[in-house]
């Protein structure tokens, strides 16, 4: 680091990854800050130093207490060991030592007690949910949720002819000229234990998988608007069954629910979905195989007039981001799983399903929820989609809107309102930032936030400035328009 940059860095105060300490002098404690470090992404300690960041400073001898309670701490006190790095800066009031811990590959790691610490804030936190357990043993490859025995099952719950078909087709032998039991085969194959079915073996090729886990299904819900707490709904489905019958039910009811389109076909061909096919397949298939089955809630399917949302329980395994997975960077968090619904589902594998739906259709929002613990695919539906509310929107639109808007809006809504641009409309509420609008909107990409969402609107004269004179103001903040106002008022209306 060296001396000249840390003034700076202390300037900077405490955060997940920097914390500070005047003096260390109780091992546990030590041990429990070095394992919330290395159970969080690393960080660093900086000893001799108060919490507002101002030098206390070590003399020599202290420097040697804390070198050798530090490697005590680090060897003997955490589970695993971790291998923290030191540095000693100078400084005019006494010495700093600045204490580096790595992101740890052998999470998780626990204290002397058997305790799980992570960083939360600038502070650390005990770990004491067993789902939150459940994920980082997860993470760490210590335990898989795809191959945890489902209690009370057993090969009776296996739907035969269904399995007997897979093991023929897949591996070209039948089952008795393995030699083998069913329950020995299906241990083998990573589907039971030889005793109850796992997740994956009920998953794929139980009777009713529902009756066992009522949680792993699939709610469907087609809205006439645009926004999710609307009373009226087109059409709702749950959705249940193994997760070959999961894909073909969800799949059919988003079909059913938007529309085709000719695109250059005969008038009386059947026409094309106006969303690809292929796009809203890999999507399905990806939350069936890849959400977090460690975690008892459904996938949602949500279908408005201008998006489909797709749910996934889970947000991204280990350090995966949205820019890696567009990339087709993958973790598979189901690995046996994940094997066998190669050969059942329309499923590629190899961090190929994204890339591949994107290059479909690229307007696609990926939004990784940490917090709520979900990963969603954001499709926006064809702008032509809304082509149709013109007759309505047209003649409310005209007479509210004063003469200055009027030749602005009416010629250019219907081409230029996105779908983006009509979830930004209905995002708004009075005056906001644009750090608060990206956050209700669920995107991360503040280039992408302006490029699709907020100049589009503004050219179109349904949003504005607060402060229109100083673009740049740290006070700034934007708020719609009449017209924008009215357009929404309009949209919302029943179709």
């Amino acid at each position: 680091m060296g001396f000249s940059n840390l003034p700076q860095k202390l300037a900077q105060g405490e955060d997940s990854r920097h914390q500070f300490k005047r003096d260390a002098t109780n091992a546990d404690a030590l041990a429990a800050e070095l394992a919330a470090f290395a159970n969080s992404g690393g960080g660093t300690l900086f000893l001799g130093v108060n919490d507002d960041g101002t030098v206390a400073g070590l003399d020599a001898a202290d420097v040697r207490r804390l070198n050798q309670l530090l490697g005590n701490a680090a060897s003997q006190h955490v589970r695993p060991p971790v291998h923290p790095l030191t540095e000693n800066v100078q400084t005019a009031q006494g010495i700093v030592m600045v204490v580096t811990v790595p992101d740890g590959l052998s999470k998780p790691y626990l204290d002397n007690q058997g305790r799980l610490w992570i960083k939360q804030g600038a502070d650390k936190r005990h770990v004491t949910s067993r789902e939150e357990m459940q994920r980082m043993f997860q993470r760490a490859g210590l335990v898989r949720a795809d191959v945890v025995p489902v209690a009370g099952t057993s090969v009776a719950d296996l739907d035969d002819k269904a399995f007997v078909s897979y093991f023929e087709r897949r591996y070209g032998q039948s089952i008795e000229s393995t030699g083998a039991t069913l329950d020995q085969v299906l241990q083998n194959l990573g589907l039971g234990d030889g005793c109850e079915l796992n997740l994956s073996g009920l998953m794929l090729f139980g009777r009713n998988p529902l009756r066992w886990c009522p949680a792993f299904t699939i709610k469907a819900v087609a809205f006439p608007g645009t926004v999710i707490w609307d009373t009226r709904y087109l059409d709702s489905e749950d959705i249940s069954g193994t997760l070959a019958e999961q894909f073909r039910s969800a799949f059919a009811f988003i079909k059913r629910n938007l529309h085709h389109v000719q695109r250059g076909q005969g008038f009386n061909s059947p026409g094309e979905l106006e969303i690809p096919e292929a796009t809203l397949e890999e999507l399905l298939v990806n939350a069936l195989v890849h959400r977090d089955y460690f975690t008892s809630a459904s996938i949602r399917i949500l279908i408005f007039a201008d998006r489909v949302e797709i749910i996934s329980p889970g947000h991204l395994p280990d350090s995966l981001s949205v820019a890696d997975v567009r990339q087709g960077k993958t973790n598979r968090r189901n690995p046996t799983l994940t094997d066998h619904a190669f050969h059942l589902l329309p499923y590629r594998g190899l961090g190929s399903g994204l890339p591949r739906a994107l290059a479909e259709w690229p307007r696609i929002d990926l939004v990784d929820d940490v917090t709520g613990n979900q990963f969603s695919a954001v499709i926006q539906r064809p702008v032509a989609e809304w082509a149709s509310v013109t007759p309505q929107v047209t003649p409310q639109v005209t007479p509210q809107v004063t003469p200055q808007v009027t030749p602005q809006v009416t010629p250019q809504v219907t081409p230029q309102v996105t779908g983006e641009v009509l979830r930004l409309l209905n995002t708004m509420q009075g005056d906001m930032k644009r750090a608060e609008i990206q956050t209700l909107l669920g995107l991360r990409d503040r280039k992408h936030f302006q490029d699709a969402y907020l100049r589009p609107a503004m050219e179109a004269g349904l949003i504005e400035m607060t402060i229109p004179d100083k673009p740049l103001s740290s006070q700034q903040k934007y708020r719609l328009t009449a017209a924008g106002h009215t357009l929404r008022q309009a949209l919302r209306k029943e179709p």
